[in-house]
């Protein structure tokens, strides 16, 4: 907590209470459109009568509508605005969120789910951007951090609301009303965003002077690595990354989806009970991944920050898959898979901006995050088709076991050299 007192207590304490809370709840909402198709799986099977492998199809084909605008939108952000962006996105996401509750049969949902994707997919990497723009390197995983807990907070959020609008309402009723939010939290964000400091009427001229330094000393330790954002694109090191990123979404969106349907299956609750457990797992990555964060922009460590959560991560989903006959103890497991599978995620958006100057940075994140998304459909779309080819979930749940656990020995491949845990630095370097 100290560590985190200091960083608000600087000359930047405005910007932490203004822009973190609103990106927030902007994610959370998206998120929440996202997710919440795990909870209408059910209904969507026996209402439009497709089968488990289809409903995976359906939940996993919303990141090949993503992967459109990822450098668009990061392009556009860097380029001209990320308030802007994310503003239009909100209203047209809003629209098909509610479209999803509205659908009559397999392909008007897979188009619907198709285009929600699209109408996504460039706010992930435009946030980003904004962020870099607000929070220079050595706070970067702490922002992204604190942004990036609307991951866990919308499945908390989702989970509970949800369960309950199924079962005493249907799955139709669930996507119109939770694709409401994005239509109301766009005036917000019009109202208390600013793309920089450089426009921003309510921060002070010594926290502008205080941004302007850290930014200076920012590009100059990126300077020489790459130029320009076409440079980026070839850089070796930046596809790494993307690799890295699409196992580890294949593993992580594999889990979230269906996670609903193994906790149901698991405790042979209702809808309601269910989404009360399901959220659990991610009341432990809040936890986790504030000590995650916290952590290593304290030491400079950035490599095992990301490599050791995905390989427990791993291993707590094997514990859980082979201890289902102790419902407690599979319960358990399931909660530390996802307390410690999410917290890589604020210190992995710490790498980018150490491979590619201000220039590339948006079109480089659209890039890992639009690609790397991709492990978003075929982990779905793979438990899907397993469960419907074994009858259980114990296949999938393992293969995405060895899917994590890989993810975060790639980590440990990277170029970035950092210093022992202990030593404290902000700069990591690249080689």
């Amino acid at each position: 907590m100290t560590n985190t007192a200091n960083v608000t207590s600087s000359p930047g304490r405005t910007r932490w209470r203004r822009i973190i809370p609103v990106a927030f709840l902007m994610y959370t909402i998206a998120y929440m459109d996202r997710i919440n198709v795990g909870f209408g799986f059910d209904g969507m099977e026996k209402g439009l009568h497709i089968s488990a492998s289809t409903a995976g199809l359906a939940g996993g084909i919303f990141f090949f509508g993503y992967l459109f605008l990822q450098i668009p939108g990061g392009y556009i952000a860097s380029k001209f605005s990320a308030k802007k962006f994310v503003f239009a996105s909100l209203l047209v996401w809003g629209v098909f969120a509610v479209l999803t509750g509205l659908v009559q049969n397999k392909t008007e949902l897979l188009v619907v789910r198709f285009l929600l994707g699209v109408a996504e997919g460039g706010v992930w990497p435009a946030t980003l951007v904004l962020l870099s723009h607000w929070f220079p390197q050595d706070e970067r995983a702490r922002a992204n951090m604190y942004w990036m807990f609307c991951l866990p907070a919308a499945a908390i959020i989702m989970a509970p609301l949800s369960g309950l609008i199924v079962q005493h309402l249907s799955w139709r009723y669930l996507f119109v009303l939770e694709g409401i939010p994005p239509f109301i939290w766009a005036i917000v964000w019009w109202i208390f965003i600013d793309d920089s400091p450089d426009t921003a009427s309510f921060i002070s001229p010594e926290e502008r002077a205080y941004l302007q330094k850290k930014f200076q000393e920012d590009r100059a330790a990126a300077q020489d690595v790459s130029p320009s954002w076409k440079k980026a694109f070839t850089n070796p090191k930046v596809w790494l990354l993307v690799g890295i990123y699409f196992l580890v979404q294949v593993g992580f969106y594999g889990f979230a989806l269906w996670l609903p349907t193994v906790i149901k299956n698991l405790t042979k609750t209702g809808f309601t009970e269910t989404g009360l457990v399901t959220a659990l797992p991610y009341l432990a990555a809040l936890i986790v991944m504030w000590i995650n964060a916290n952590h290593s922009d304290k030491t400079g460590e950035r490599k095992a920050h990301v490599a050791l959560p995905l390989i427990f991560g791993g291993l707590a989903l094997l514990g859980s898959t082979l201890t289902t006959q102790n419902i407690l103890v599979s319960l358990i497991f399931l909660i530390l898979t996802e307390a410690f599978m999410l917290p890589y995620i604020g210190v992995f958006w710490t790498l980018p901006p150490l491979l590619v100057t201000a220039e590339g940075l948006g079109p480089t994140m659209g890039l890992i995050n639009g690609i790397g998304n991709l492990g978003g459909f075929f982990g779905p779309f793979i438990v899907g088709a397993l469960i419907t080819a074994t009858h259980s979930t114990f296949a999938g749940l393992v293969t995405l076991t060895g899917v994590l656990i890989v993810a975060g020995l790639l980590v440990f491949s990277l170029p970035v050299h950092t210093p022992r845990v202990g030593k404290v630095t902000t700069k990591p370097v690249l080689h």
